[in-house]
């Protein structure tokens, strides 16, 4: 399934066509983005678009759930899961499990933290997961 979207070419960077965009229905029942109502996209220009053309830009939505899993759920498992990590430790070692429920869920977010930046980094290079302009709909 995809979720297409209209907007804007702004410019051209790198090969790839910057899109200025309204934000989509997830977009805006999110919130979690401050600012305008707009976003700017970095999409992949098989068609050639130029600036100031409208075009349709089209996202997969299972790289939208991906991602979105990827950014907000992860983080949370992490923290459960380095909690009881921590706990089992503390109970192994005849310890506190307070502090080690606390550091193993400390350690394993910040490890989350650092997942979501390669993964970030590793999605930019995907090809599969950019947008990706589908028409123009303006000269």
């Amino acid at each position: 399934m995809h979720a297409q979207q209209e907007g804007i070419v702004i410019g051209i960077e790198n090969g790839l066509a910057k899109v200025k965009t309204s934000r989509h229905s997830d977009c805006e029942n999110c919130g979690s983005c401050p600012g305008s109502t707009a976003l700017v996209l970095a999409a992949r220009n098989p068609l050639g678009a130029r600036p100031g053309q409208r075009v349709l830009i089209e996202v997969k939505e299972l790289s939208m759930v991906k991602s979105a899993f990827v950014v907000y759920m992860l983080p949370v498992i992490a923290v459960f899961c380095g909690a009881m990590l921590g706990g089992y430790a503390a109970e192994r070692l005849m310890a506190e499990p307070l502090w080690y429920s606390i550091g193993g869920g400390s350690l394993a977010f910040f490890s989350s933290l650092l997942y979501i930046k390669y993964f970030d980094r590793s999605t930019r290079k995907n090809v599969s997961m950019q947008p990706v302009i589908t028409r123009i709909l303006t000269d």
